[in-house]
């Protein structure tokens, strides 16, 4: 049906979707839930981007700001990559161990949070802020103590808690690539959480703040609006 009112992820995602979100709320409060919605626009990232070690940082301190995390608290490890690196790493799904060449790592070092960022993300700015976005969801989950790093579903947590925080666009946006390349197309995924859960989870987050329409969703990839959409048309009629 053209104007199906299907819920876009199973039954299984959308009750952990749903339940997780109440937890995010229970832990950081209705305040941050209803905090602005994180742009890709000059309002957010003001001034010129060039990909530099310096450019990254600034980056990671607005975000920081966007997600009530003093940037004392973390360190950046910026690590260059040459050409022939960079073309690895951004065929690779970010956030994994930084040993196997990934876009972003977090660990905790002498109480602080050492945020590692592979310079091959620098160039493809929508992915940095998405890459940030869920390291810095790490040191609230983390480094506060608030969830085990051990948990089954702590990556998608992490994930699921930028879409709280406001980044939800950035993170949906980068979940899939698929882009033209020498020789041809290339796909990569990003994060933990599929375009459909994006979808439904930004869906979810707009109804739970009374941001209906959510203006916010014209910034969104073809994809994940069109899930966005499904879902909200599923929650409007599951009310």
């Amino acid at each position: 049906m053209l104007f199906s009112a299907a819920c876009p992820v199973r039954e299984t995602e959308r009750d952990w979707i749903d339940e997780s979100l109440s937890w995010l709320i229970r832990e950081f409060g209705e305040p941050a839930l209803r905090g602005p919605v994180v742009l890709p626009t000059d309002e957010f990232f003001p001034g010129t981007y060039h990909g530099s070690e310096a450019d990254v940082a600034a980056v990671l301190h607005r975000v920081a700001r966007h997600m009530a995390v003093d940037p004392d608290r973390v360190e950046l490890v910026f690590e260059p990559a040459d050409d022939s690196e960079a073309a690895l790493l951004a065929s690779l799904p970010a956030y994994a161990q930084a040993a196997s060449g990934a876009a972003g790592h977090y660990v905790r070092r002498g109480g602080r949070g050492v945020i590692t960022i592979a310079g091959a993300q620098a160039c493809q700015p929508t992915a940095l802020v998405a890459t940030i976005a869920h390291e810095l969801a790490h040191e609230r989950l983390i480094g506060e103590g608030r969830h085990r790093p051990d948990a089954a579903d702590h990556e998608p947590l992490t994930d699921l808690t930028t879409v709280f925080f406001g980044l939800g666009i950035f993170t949906a946006n980068a979940a899939f690539d698929f882009r033209g390349r020498a020789g041809g197309w290339q796909s990569s995924r990003l994060g933990y959480l599929t375009e459909p859960m994006y979808g439904y989870a930004l869906g979810r987050y707009a109804w739970l703040r009374d941001d209906l329409p959510p203006r916010w969703a014209r910034h969104l990839d073809t994809n994940p609006r069109s899930y966005l959409r499904r879902s909200l048309r599923y929650l409007d009629r599951r009310r």
